[in-house]
């Protein structure tokens, strides 16, 4: 399925700059040291996608949500800014050069946004788990994607 999400018109200040990036890797140091548990009450991993423009490798924390035959169930939602983070994009760009740390494992995985029916039960298991999405939803109009991460081939990422 593509990646097909354009930018909202309104929508939360986007998270970025020096202070986001020294916290996402404060994240990624406790999502490695306890296993993936936040104090928001959802599991998170680390995505680690190739950049559209720089072809460098770029790792960030995201909170999961589990999936059907081992996935995992990601939400571009940037907090209900009004445009799409970073990493949707490259995931977009490269849907098949990607891998997430999860529960001390690395996994090469294969990105794929969901559409229609998919998405809306997908959405719905979310909200129930993690109601804050429905809230970042409210605050934007662009329709949060829902990406699947599915492992690649069953095997695991080697380790750089």
């Amino acid at each position: 399925m593509s990646f097909d999400t354009p930018a909202g018109t309104r929508g939360s200040r986007q998270p970025a700059g020096r202070a986001f990036r020294w916290l996402n890797k404060v994240m990624t140091r406790r999502i490695r040291r306890t296993g993936g548990r936040t104090p928001m009450g959802f599991k998170a991993l680390i995505l680690t996608s190739v950049g559209r423009k720089s072809g460098q490798q770029r790792t960030t924390p995201v909170g999961y949500f589990p999936g059907e035959d081992g996935s995992w169930l990601i939400v571009a939602s940037a907090a209900g800014a009004a445009g799409n983070p970073a990493w949707y994009y490259n995931l977009a760009a490269h849907p098949d050069k990607a891998q997430v740390e999860v529960e001390g494992r690395t996994v090469a995985v294969i990105a794929e946004q969901l559409h229609g029916t998919e998405r809306q039960q997908a959405w719905e298991q979310i909200t129930t788990a993690a109601p804050r999405f429905a809230e970042y939803q409210r605050k934007t109009d662009r329709e949060l994607p829902i990406i699947r991460l599915v492992p690649r081939s069953g095997e695991e990422a080697p380790q750089e």
